[in-house]
């Protein structure tokens, strides 16, 4: 390969925003050892932060029927988070967005681990037939993120339950360390750019979804104060070993790959983004991997250049029937030049605008560090 590859990790020059040190070194895995450094990730600090930030949530939820969110897909990550707000004495109220794409699997895992730790569930189901309207959208549209519409409306979903019962911390079940950093270039997404791509394109009325317009972000985060911890940035977490306590301890059962346990968002990673916009997000958790010396480097450039990702066989014709899209019309799409988020409208120049402000919530756990570095500063 002619691609210049860092020689820590397997990312290579056509990362956004990418840059090498003298030795060849990327700024992600510096940025990942910054994050270490400032959260003691794994390390006696790190654990003793994270206890004393308990000890401030068991305090803020004093009397109340709970007193903090967990979200939870029926994933590692969102399992485990919940199993460890338990043996820490908090009392979590699990959430879930159903985008109605869910794996059984993922349905059931979600049952077994709420069912067996007593946690109680609120639900927020958008309307089937408004879901596919939004995701066929973003696939006229012609941009990547078709299945981003999930993520903000379990961001909205979250932050509605936490107001709803007056909560004021929402855990979530991510580790810089296993998953990496993604790198913000041409992924984007907020809800002004949901908003504009379904106006475009879209063809029923946007009811049931919930929307985070700009508004409601300010809602939750200046005025509610709701504040966003993941724990996993402060403890050591290991995904291998989680997976088989959740097996043993829950029944839980593993959905073939990371991103998988649903349907939409496995067609994204598997397919739609590998196939027309030439983006592979392995490169995450494969880089994760290499830098945790959990993962021979070369073994990793292999899988990465050298392997396609998996596939679930039959996905493609359940996207068509959904979506009631034809082969020729599917075909037409995916050979289309693509488009990238910067040529519709969103919130990006005001985030960037507002950087101090974000700077300010960052810093009190109000926004997550990751949202003031990926989305506060320009792209090149």
């Amino acid at each position: 390969m002619d691609l210049k590859i860092c020689t820590r990790c397997i990312y290579d020059e056509t990362v956004p925003g990418i840059r090498f040190n003298e030795q060849g070194v990327c700024s992600y895995c510096d940025m990942v050892d910054a994050l270490v450094a400032e959260y003691h990730t794994g390390q006696p600090e790190g654990e003793k932060a994270i206890m004393e930030i308990v000890e401030k949530i068991k305090k803020a939820g004093a009397g109340k029927q709970y007193d903090c969110v967990v979200g939870v897909s029926g994933g590692t990550d969102s399992s485990y988070m919940l199993y460890w707000a338990i043996k820490n004495g908090l009392r979590p109220l699990a959430v879930h967005y159903d985008n109605t794409w869910n794996t059984k699997i993922a349905t059931q895992n979600i049952r077994k681990v709420l069912t067996k730790l007593n946690v109680d569930l609120y639900t927020h189901v958008i309307n089937n037939k408004e879901a596919d309207d939004i995701f066929k959208a973003f696939f006229l549209a012609d941009v990547p993120e078709i299945e981003a519409s999930t993520d903000l409306a379990l961001a909205e979903t979250l932050y509605r339950a936490a107001s709803k019962y007056k909560i004021s911390y929402v855990l979530e079940g991510h580790s810089f360390i296993e998953e990496g950093i993604s790198p913000l270039g041409k992924n984007y997404f907020d809800g002004k750019y949901i908003y504009s791509i379904h106006k475009q394109f879209g063809t029923m009325p946007m009811r049931s979804y919930p929307l985070m317009t700009f508004a409601n972000f300010m809602k939750w985060t200046v005025v509610k104060r709701i504040k966003k911890i993941r724990p996993l940035w402060y403890i050591s977490y290991n995904k291998e070993a989680a997976k088989a306590f959740l097996q043993k301890e829950f029944g839980w059962e593993y959905y073939g790959g990371h991103h998988l346990e649903n349907r939409m968002t496995s067609f994204f990673h598997s397919y739609y983004c590998p196939t027309k916009f030439h983006i592979d997000y392995r490169n995450n958790t494969l880089a994760a991997a290499v830098r945790n010396g959990k993962m021979d480097r070369a073994l990793a450039i292999d899988e990465y250049y050298n392997k396609l990702p998996y596939l679930e066989p039959n996905l493609l014709s359940y996207f068509k029937k959904r979506l009631k899209i034809s082969d020729e019309e599917f075909d037409k799409v995916m050979n289309r030049p693509p488009k990238y988020w910067k040529e519709y409208p969103t919130y990006k120049k005001r985030f960037e605008r507002l950087r101090p402000l974000f700077y300010m919530l960052s810093k009190a756990s109000l926004v997550p560090k990751s949202f003031y570095l990926k989305y506060c500063f320009p792209v090149k």
